[in-house]
């Protein structure tokens, strides 16, 4: 039956119109509901790099509270009972006098905790939710002591601190958007392993010091610590009690340290000094490791063809036939195309646009132009650069379509769009869920979810879309195989040594680039999964290069056994090989939590092994991809060099 394609693709463009429009209406009336609807009990952020003047009020900003070893167990600072007003004038003097201490002058300015700022994209999705506080902090004035407020906490208050206390809670505040962390409480004569025991003791701390430097009329430093003198033991939940929160503050000069880099602190507080002379001892390590399997697998690989093509060559045409043997013998059947086409060039397209959002992802960060010590700006990078890149998925992975000499590369584009997006969809819904449950700050909030799926459907699809048509319209259909195919499929040897069968190559292909790469993970993953600062970009740009290059160049080599052993299926192979690197990487992931880590909880076991997954599927698609074409470029090579029929 004929078929009028340009009725069908009128079609499909009006309904996929139609379609957007409708998608548009609704993400705009979400946008307009979530707005109107949260307006009203919203700040204005303030943004930081103000220039004070004596005096000026300073502001506290709260974040979030939980487990010191679950990063990403998060809650609201206010799910605990701590104090949403400050005192009044009344208490305070009240509770001065019993301190012996003289007061300051009160502010005008009357602040109340407990209510949300504007938030950025990236910092929606690393689970912060910022929120006023009612310390009244003013610039340059230092204070010995203040009454924050006096709170009657009931039994069911006491409870869920004690609870936070033995769960080793942690709260998260910010001034001029510098982090300051520190503990809720702490416990006293705990068995290690039973926990609480008769005897053992549980405190609270309820004085916070606020440690504030300054230079230049700028805040470029702020520290939070607690009193151990001015704990409460709340070991006893069965009766309320009335609990005194205060606090003090200490201004003090910088002189050295200006606002531009007043993040640099953070990273050599919290990661050099510590680790930093072992962190370069692995980089050459593994450097050196990466240079030398090079140059190993380089010299035996080019003996190898030489003496190949030096046999090959020098034979005449009737000595050929009886002398044939290894990758030469399957010329005809070494450009047979894969089977599931659509399903290879789409993977093949999306680790092209992997690797080219990491490249400039790494790059941005190394420049400065990405914040590297905030989590959020690293997220919301990843976001927006997967949307731009988009456009690379679509082009390459179309244009390998046509070369196959396929035709219906509308479906090739839906499976290069979905490829990625599906699986981070469904562990999302999962770990999402399982946040919401548990009233975590983890789960995302609904106009962040509308934001990234409106850049899905408005940038990152059609971008995907305009890259598949450019590729059809375009670039070249001819493959340029140098031989020909034969009709029939050469049949495969099936007696081969164990070391040359595929669970070996395998697992050869994962083990040796993972080995380069194994020290510098562990510290990736104490940044994504702990509380330390990555900052060093520049070594893991080289270190990411690095990898593609040795993951390709032993993908070449497998690829040369491979054929050697006149096995032609080497398309999904060498994908796969090269791929293995992001399955170790999961591997690894189970090592790490079990054996280097503290994380525990549903929660938290939800996100880790979640996203830990779909971090390896994109190593597995950038690797495979890479590993794909440069044994594409080996394979026409060496076929083009010899005599064939």
């Amino acid at each position: 039956v004929p078929v009028d394609i340009t009725c069908i693709i009128r079609t499909g463009t009006h309904t996929m119109s139609r379609l957007l429009q409708m998608l548009k209406k609704l993400s705009l009336l979400g946008i307009f509901w979530s707005l109107t609807s949260t307006e009203a009990v919203k700040v204005k952020r303030v943004k930081a790099g103000k220039f004070y003047k004596e005096h000026d009020p300073v502001h506290i900003v709260v974040n979030k509270v939980g487990p010191f070893n679950n990063p990403t167990e998060t809650y609201r600072y206010y799910s605990l009972p701590f104090c949403h007003e400050h005192s009044t004038e009344e208490e305070e003097e009240e509770a001065a006098q019993e301190e012996n201490i003289d007061l300051p002058e009160r502010e005008k300015e009357k602040r109340e905790g407990a209510v949300r700022h504007r938030q950025r994209l990236g910092e929606s999705i690393v689970g912060d939710r910022r929120e006023t506080s009612p310390y009244e902090i003013s610039y340059g004035d230092s204070v010995e002591w203040r009454l924050l407020c006096k709170k009657h906490l009931s039994t069911k208050d006491l409870m869920a601190l004690k609870d936070a206390i033995h769960n080793e809670y942690f709260f998260e505040m910010f001034v001029e958007d510098l982090p300051m962390w520190g503990y809720i409480g702490d416990t006293a004569d705990e068995d290690l392993i039973v926990g609480e025991t008769e005897g053992s003791k549980t405190y609270l701390f309820t004085h916070l010091h606020f440690y504030i430097g300054q230079n230049r009329n700028q805040i470029v430093a702020a520290k939070v610590t607690t009193d151990m003198d001015r704990r409460v033991d709340i070991t006893d939940v069965t009766s309320p009690k009335a609990i005194q929160f205060s606090y003090s503050v200490e201004w003090y000069d910088e002189p050295d340290l200006v606002w531009k880099n007043r993040m640099s602190r953070y990273a050599e507080s919290r990661f050099l000094p510590s680790s930093f002379e072992i962190h370069w001892l692995s980089i050459i390590n593994s450097f050196v490791l990466v240079l030398l399997l090079t140059a190993f697998l380089t010299i035996i690989l080019l003996r190898v063809l030489k003496n190949d093509f030096s046999r090959y060559m020098e034979l005449d045409d009737d000595a050929m036939e009886e002398e044939e043997s290894g990758w030469k013998l399957i010329h005809g059947d070494v450009f047979r195309f894969p089977k599931a086409p659509g399903v290879f060039c789409a993977a093949v397209g999306t680790g092209n646009q992997l690797i080219v959002l990491t490249f400039c992802h790494l790059c941005l960060a190394l420049t400065g132009m990405i914040s590297t010590t905030r989590r959020g700006s690293i997220l919301a990078g990843v976001v927006v650069l997967y949307c731009l890149t988009s456009f690379v998925a679509g082009y390459t992975s179309v244009r390998l379509y046509r070369q196959m000499n396929e035709k219906n590369w509308v479906r090739c584009i839906l499976l290069t769009a979905t490829l990625f997006p599906a699986p981070i969809v469904g562990v999302f819904i999962w770990v999402n869920s399982v946040a919401i449950a548990h009233g975590s700050t983890s789960a995302l909030p609904f106009t962040t979810i509308l934001t990234v799926t409106a850049l899905y459907i408005f940038l990152a699809f059609p971008l995907t879309v305009f890259g598949g048509i450019m590729a059809k319209n375009y670039s070249s259909p001819d493959f340029n195989a140098p031989t020909r195919t034969t009709k029939v499929a050469r049949e495969i040897p099936t007696e081969i040594p164990w070391y040359r069968s595929r669970p070996f190559q395998v697992l050869i292909a994962g083990f040796l680039p993972f080995s380069a790469i194994y020290i510098e993970l562990h510290y990736i993953f104490a940044s994504m999964w702990g509380h330390q600062i990555y900052t060093l970009f520049g070594i893991l740009l080289l270190a990411f290069v690095l990898l593609v290059i040795v993951t390709s160049f032993i993908t070449v080599a497998l690829l040369y056994f491979q054929l050697a052993r006149e096995d032609h299926r080497w398309w999904w192979a060498s994908y796969i090989n090269g791929g293995m690197t992001g399955l170790f990487i999961y591997a690894y992931s189970f090592y790490y939590y079990f054996h280097r880590s503290g994380m525990s909880g549903v929660l938290q076991t939800s996100f880790y092994f979640g996203y830990m997954a779909i971090v390896s599927f994109a190593f597995f698609l950038m690797l495979g991809a890479a590993g794909f074409q440069f044994s594409l470029i080996f394979v026409k090579y060496i076929y083009s060099r010899v005599k064939c029929d």
